[in-house]
This record gives structure tokens, sequence and C-alpha cells, in this order.
């Protein structure tokens, strides 16, 4: 990882797996915004001075992610009459090149960018408002805008998101008469009555990444904890939960070197009945063999409260260039990616939720094993909401604390207190 700005759910919402399927991508209604001046001097990508083709930048070098993005971009640039030409480099390689690029002004004309990073960039100046192409907002959950939004202006707009849930094994489960877990004494409860001789009733992930901060918002925020203050006593209240998980031998000192896939590995292998994930292990859970499982919302703090969780996915922006004529261009292939149909296609086939909450409310009732994220998704927070380019230094505190905390090194207070100190250092 070269920035501490891109935490590892970069790429979460890409490991899913599965083979290459037609998305059948509509492009009825796909030509996008087309007010504005168009002008722009002919040259690459131009013909007679009339845009033939634009260039696009990604981060899914993997075979199926790239290639069904490469589909969309062509589905979309031929809808508005243009070729698109993606390019993809791997994840931790983006945001450096982005800046490079952005200093020598050599943008590319379409970006794709983790939502935590677009702050950053669009701090630099590099990336154009999207309400001066008419690009339509409506619909879209009001985290997911926040994530795309710096200084009070949208710069990118998100075709699908994600977040985490709670997996559980069904037969295990209902062989321990135990109910899904809904508040945290519940979650207490159950994985202390799921708890056998080699196998641990929770998991998390509490590495000391952006992924275990990641996994630790749902149960801070939840708690009315905040990130602009972490020594505070519902911020403690939080990590005590996770303490007392490990203390009870109901989860293994071992979250403290897991990630994502190490949970879903224990979690298809038996050894955990629950864990803390998100929709891109759905595909692998669904090819193991004998596996039943089910998904809820993360447990709250008492009954009757609403998860709180961080948001995931990618936000697709328009960069600032000399050719006016080239971001029209681009600003209605990013509305063509961002068409309800083409949502909805996207989320079916790679397990994400769609950002317009009506097709989400769509993709839940035909897709029941994503209804838990979509709940979720409509009270999903971004990561950089509250303190913009400064999460990253607040996110390390985090997952500091939460080291320090399991390990015993440090009382959740304590740990929070440094957790703080780290937070707002120069």
């Amino acid at each position: 990882m070269t920035s501490p700005a891109r935490p590892p759910t970069r790429r979460i919402a890409a490991r899913w797996g599965t083979g290459i399927v037609a998305l059948g991508l509509a492009v009825t209604g796909c030509g996008g915004p087309t007010g504005g001046p168009t002008g722009g001097a002919a040259g690459a990508g131009s013909a007679n001075g009339r845009v033939t083709s634009i260039t696009a930048l990604d981060y899914y070098t993997d075979g199926p992610e790239h290639t069904q993005w490469g589909e969309l971009l062509t589905t979309c640039g031929k809808s508005v009459g243009v070729t698109v030409e993606q390019t993809s480099v791997p994840g931790p390689s983006l945001l450096p090149k982005v800046l490079q690029q952005a200093s020598s002004r050599t943008l590319p004309d379409l970006l794709m960018l983790d939502n935590p990073d677009l702050q950053q960039i669009a701090q630099t100046g590099a990336l154009t408002p999207l309400e001066q192409y008419g690009i339509d907002s409506s619909g879209f959950a009001q985290g997911i805008l926040s994530a795309s939004t710096y200084e009070g202006k949208l710069y990118g707009l998100a075709p699908n998101v994600n977040t985490i849930a709670l997996f559980y094994n069904k037969d295990m489960l209902s062989e321990a008469g135990v109910a899904v877990p809904r508040t945290w004494d519940e979650l207490k409860a159950a994985a202390v009555g799921l708890t056998r001789p080699g196998r641990y009733g929770m998991a998390v992930d509490a590495n000391a990444t952006f992924e275990g901060a990641w996994q630790f918002l749902p149960f801070l925020w939840s708690a009315g904890g905040d990130e602009k203050q972490l020594a505070t006593p519902q911020a403690a209240q939080a990590l005590r939960l996770w303490v007392d998980l490990v203390r009870s031998g109901s989860m293994s000192r071992s979250v403290l070197n897991w990630n994502q896939s190490d949970l879903r590995d224990q979690f298809v292998a038996g050894r955990t009945a629950m864990m803390i994930n998100g929709p891109w292990q759905i595909s692998a859970l669904n090819a193991a063999t004998g596996l039943h499982w089910g998904v809820a919302t993360i447990p709250v703090p008492q009954a009757g409260q609403t998860a709180v969780t961080p948001l995931g996915g990618e936000v697709w922006t328009v960069p600032q260039n000399a050719s006016r004529a080239r971001q029209q261009k681009a600003a209605q292939v990013l509305a063509c990616l961002n068409d309800s149909t083409n949502m909805l296609a996207l989320a079916k086939e790679r397990y994400t939720v769609p950002s317009r909450s009506a097709v989400a409310s769509q993709y839940a009732e035909q897709v029941p094993s994503m209804a838990a994220f979509v709940a979720s998704v409509e009270a999903a927070r971004a990561r950089t909401g509250e303190l913009g380019v400064k999460w990253p230094k607040a996110a390390t505190g985090i997952y500091t604390a939460i080291q320090s905390a399991l390990t015993g090194e440090q009382t959740p207070e304590e740990a929070l207190k440094h957790a703080q100190q780290t937070a707002t250092s120069p």
C-alpha cells in the first residue's frame, strides 16, 4: 500500500472470482448531458474538430473486472459516439499516478477513484464539478453523494457501492438454538453459544490496516462515536465489545492478523459461525459445498437502532483538460455508467448495491441475499464525510487502538486516547 489515503477496501468489491457474463447493458437514454460549450482544439481522439475517442483510467487490472468495465465503457462510448480507450493500473499505483498526471496536466478524460480518494484529488483542482454538465444525481443515497462531494460541489458519481454486514452459518445457529443477533448483548451471547472446540462464534478483521478500521466503524458509529473525537465513552464502548468477545474466548485473537479474505476462509471451513464481511464474498460462499449461510445487518447497541456502516465503492469523475469537447463526451459516458438500467445489471453481475435508492430497492427484491446490504447502504456514511482529507490519520489511530486493546497492552480508553493523539498529530 503506497498511500494512507487508500484503504484496502478499494478492492474489496472486486474480488468475486466469477466468470465473465455478458451484461446486456442498456444504451437507450445514455446520451447524457449535451448542454454547455463544446469547443476544444482538434487533436488526439478528434477528427475535423469532432471528438471521436476519449481515454479512461481505472484500477481493475484483473481479467473479469477489467473486461466487465471495458465492455460497459465501450457500450456507453458507442451510445454517445466515441471510442473509449481503457487503461487499468494496479490499485496501489492509481493514486500516485493520478497525482503525477494532475501535476503534469496529463489526466485521462474519465477517471475512476476509490471514494475516499476523491477529496484529495478534488483538492488539487484536477476535477471538474459535475453540475456544469447537467448530470442527473437525483435519487442517490445521501452517503453516496457525500462521498463524491468536496467543498459543496459534486465531483463524481458511483454506479454501485458496497458496505459490510453480518454473515452467519444457518446450520450452526439452528443446532445451537441461537437466533440471529440484532443487538450487542445478543451478539455476545450468540458468540459464546456458538463457540465449540475448533470453532469460534464470531470473527472480525482487526488487523493493523485501514481494513481493520473499516470493520470497526459500524460499531463506533452505531454507538454514537465519531472519528472527529475518538477518546469518548461511546468509542470506548464499541472497542470494549471487541475486547469482550476475545476475552470470552468466543473470538480468536488471530483476528488481529486476519484480513477479510481470511475471515471468509475461516467461515467456509467452519471455524467461525459468524463474521463481518462484504458482498464481494458471496460468490465464494455460494461455491462452497454444503454451506448454508445467511446475512443480516450488523448488530446495534440497543434494539430499534439503525446500524451505521461505512460506504465502499468507486466513483467516476471528469478531470480538467484543455478540451471542453472531450470533457463533455466524458461526462456523457459518466451519465451512461450511472444509468439506472446499467446500475441494476452491474449489481446483479458483481454483488454490489445500485446507488439510486429506488433501483436498490428493486434489486433487493430480486436478489434477497443482498437485502441486508441494500438496507445498510441507505444509512451508510462516507469515511471522508467528517474529516475529508484528514480521514487517513484517524483511521491509523483507530486500527492502532484496536491492536493495543485486543492484545491487552492498553485499556480501550487508553488506546483511544492515544488514537486521538495520532489523529490530530501534525
